[in-house]
């Protein structure tokens, strides 16, 4: 794959790349999301993480909308891009948020604890459709939270002004309905925008992807340095699994063991390309 075009393409190729995905991806996602659900449901051992403070969050019915909406933003985003390499990229973004947060949820499923007191009117008709796909299980990392991130940055340089505003505000109150639904925990929010922010640097907007021409160094040296961040890498996942049975808070490690992957993955050999600098210097 190559580097995003900056130059705009004919839009009507660019919106067939789009539909053509979103007809892959939208049945993918029910599939997968609904088969890890159904496994979940029939374990016995499906845990738990809450936090003693959750149970002061109110349930706020009206927030199922901001909640739903997200669902409009996904397919949308698909078709506004000027490139059909832009299309590619926000798709290869959708896909690792999706496989990474479906086989954490087979690997160890959690389930939500709170129990949604009766709802009327358009909210209650938008919770009762959600329950028909959406059980109480799959909470982290969070695969809704995960695609706000995706989304909220593919859209954020098409506004300006009080719509930038706008859309930052929105995507707020996206990100804080998953706890005002009780349709998560407050865990579920950083491993789920850790699993979207992931997906930014594996596909960004424009310039080398950053495993791309991956070649294993033959400098000792750098292999050596590689080594020693995988290995600090290593040591911070093993204390964030040991630690969460003491308490969810040594989850945070997750954070820094993967930047230290990341750095060890350019130490072995992709290179520089993995902090994705512009020629100025800038992030």
């Amino acid at each position: 794959m190559h580097a995003q075009e900056t130059v705009a393409e004919p839009y009507r190729p660019v919106a067939k790349r789009a539909a053509l995905w979103l007809l892959f991806l939208a049945p993918f996602f029910y599939l997968t999301y609904g088969t890890a659900n159904w496994l979940a449901s029939l374990r016995d051992d499906v845990g738990s993480i809450v936090f003693d403070w959750e149970r002061a969050v109110p349930f706020m019915a009206w927030t199922i909308v901001p909640y739903w909406s997200i669902n409009l933003f996904y397919a949308l985003s698909l078709f506004v891009n000027d490139t059909k390499s832009g299309v590619d990229r926000l798709a290869g973004r959708y896909l690792t948020a999706q496989i990474v947060a479906v086989s954490c949820f087979l690997a160890f499923p959690l389930a939500a604890t709170f129990v949604r007191p009766e709802t009327t009117g358009l909210p209650g008709f938008m919770f009762a459709v959600l329950g028909g796909f959406d059980k109480p299980f799959n909470q982290a990392p969070s695969l809704h939270i995960a695609l706000l991130v995706i989304i909220w940055d593919h859209l954020r340089p098409r506004f300006s002004g009080p719509a930038k505003i706008v859309w930052h505000g929105w995507c707020l109150l996206i990100g804080a309905s998953v706890l005002t639904t009780w349709q998560h925990h407050f865990i579920d929010i950083p491993t789920g925008a850790l699993l979207g922010l992931f997906a930014l640097w594996l596909f960004p907007r424009a310039g080398a992807l950053p495993f791309s021409s991956f070649a294993l160094t033959g400098d000792r040296w750098a292999r050596r340095l590689g080594a020693s961040y995988a290995a600090g890498a290593v040591l911070l996942l093993a204390a964030s699994i040991v630690g969460a049975f003491a308490s969810a808070i040594w989850l945070v490690l997750l954070w820094p063991a993967l930047a230290l992957a990341i750095v060890a993955f350019g130490y072995f050999g992709a290179g520089a390309k993995i902090f994705q600098k512009a020629d100025d210097g800038t992030v």
